[in-house]
């Protein structure tokens, strides 16, 4: 690089120094180099200048500095002696105040510890009171002990005589109250959502009822409310009869705990709650039975009918074909020159021919007796299949994640039984009565061939 090159560069430099100054900005630009060396030399004035001027300015202001600094050292002293000052007065007070403690707890004697079993009794009062259905009638109660328990959890406050008697006068309500069956009108919010106001019936301490369904009485929002699933109807009758009784004894449903053995009862699932436990295979035990059923329906109504028809036939000696014993007859009429042994082969090609109709679809339910407990067995394995994923992938912790493998298991077995149970029972019976009914054809088919053997030997002897 020439040296006419780097004096270019540093004019540049300079060029671009100069100009941020005040002074070269309110001149123009340097046509040459002795301009520029001029207007760069008029700038170190101008800020040599502005350098002394704020020196001064400073010097000037160093005295109220001083003063400044003076003045908060002052009031730091000031307020160092309003601690120390307030510090021995804290620790001064500290002590009157445990002489003040210790000379009330003397004069309290025996009626601190008569605080401390109020405040006790105003405490489980109040939850009392919390989950008591009166409260629904005559609110407010709670709170009231609420406060007192917390303003006797203090040791500087007592309960007022005033106090002390609402306590007592409550406790004294609750017991009367709970002896009593009382109508009031009340919002009571309806399983649908809306709130309605309505009379409603409680019956002491224990239960409350409206348009014949049970209510609850929620702590949370402190509101009257429908049961969202309501017990067994015959329950919900004595409520019916609670409601349109005048004086009269009445029998109502009642629990005693004040709403737990009902919330419990509610919770059990009904009939169709539980086949849905059973699942798909509950579903088809279900289905099997219904045909089983029907099949031992028709058989056990075909089998009383054709008993009835024989018996008839029994007490009359003309022969009818509307049942099996008057068709297995009329073969005597229909082969009356046979011999004894073609007229035993008729008869008994003619009772094999009522067999089956006899004993139709009574396989069938043998069958099903027979197939409804494996089925069982099967939704059994399938549930307890279930169980053991469920254990695998979410360990066992929890039982509630089980409860539905479980479910199945022990609902199909259920139902397995129930279904097994009652057709083996409905095969044995119809079975006997087609068997029956069989045993009276073969002894009149043997009665025939005896008396059509005896005329065929006097016939000979004669």
């Amino acid at each position: 690089m020439t040296m006419k090159n780097v004096f270019k560069l540093c004019s540049v430099a300079v060029l671009a120094t100069l100009m941020q100054t005040p002074a070269f900005a309110q001149e123009d630009k340097a046509l040459d180099l002795d301009q520029l060396l001029k207007q760069l030399e008029q700038g170190q004035i101008q800020q040599s200048k502005q350098n002394k001027e704020r020196e001064k300015e400073f010097v000037a202001k160093a005295g109220e500095q001083d003063r400044m600094l003076k003045e908060a050292m002052s009031r730091r002293d000031q307020e160092l002696k309003n601690s120390e000052k307030l510090e021995t007065q804290f620790e001064e007070n500290e002590f009157k105040l445990a002489d003040l403690n210790e000379a009330m707890n003397r004069r309290l004697g025996s009626l601190k510890e008569l605080f401390g079993v109020l405040q006790q009794v105003a405490g489980d009062t109040k939850g009392k009171f919390q989950n008591s259905v009166i409260s629904a009638q005559i609110p407010g109660r709670a709170e009231f002990l609420d406060e007192l328990a917390q303003k006797m959890g203090s040791s500087s406050k007592l309960a007022s005589i005033n106090e002390i008697e609402r306590v007592w006068f409550e406790m004294q309500r609750e017991m009367t109250e709970s002896g009593k069956i009382t109508r009031f009108k009340t919002d009571v919010v309806e399983a649908n959502g809306n709130k309605v106001n309505k009379e409603a019936i409680r019956v002491g301490s224990f239960a409350l009822v409206a348009d014949g369904k049970y209510l609850e009485y929620l702590l949370d929002s402190q509101n009257v409310a429908e049961l969202v699933r309501q017990p067994a109807q015959r329950y919900l009758d004595t409520v019916n009869a609670l409601e349109n009784s005048h004086g009269e004894l009445v029998e109502f449903g009642l629990d005693p705990t004040g709403g737990s053995i009902l919330r419990l009862k509610v919770q059990e699932p009904s009939y169709q709650e539980r086949v849905e436990q059973g699942g798909t295979v509950g579903y088809i035990i279900l289905v099997v039975g219904a045909i089983g059923l029907l099949l031992a329906l028709e058989r056990l109504v075909s089998l009383t009918l054709i008993r009835n028809k024989v018996n008839r036939q029994l007490k009359n000696e003309t022969a009818s074909n509307d049942n099996p014993l008057g068709r297995v007859i009329k073969v005597k009429s229909e082969f009356p020159h046979a011999d004894t042994e073609t007229l035993e082969l008729k008869l008994t090609e003619a009772i094999l021919g009522e067999v089956p109709k006899l004993g139709r679809n009574l396989t069938v339910i043998k069958i099903i007796s027979v197939v409804a407990p494996l089925m069982g067995l099967l939704g059994t394995v399938t549930g307890m299949i279930r169980v053991f994923q469920d254990i695998t992938l979410y360990g066992t912790g929890d039982p509630k994640i089980m409860a539905g493998g479980i479910s199945t298991a022990l609902v199909t077995t259920v139902l397995g039984l129930v279904v097994a149970i009652p057709t083996t029972l409905l095969y044995a019976m119809l079975n006997t009565r087609s068997k029956n009914i069989v045993f009276i054809l073969q002894e009149q088919a043997s009665g025939i061939i005896a008396e059509r053997a005896e005329k065929a030997e006097q016939a000979t002897q004669a």
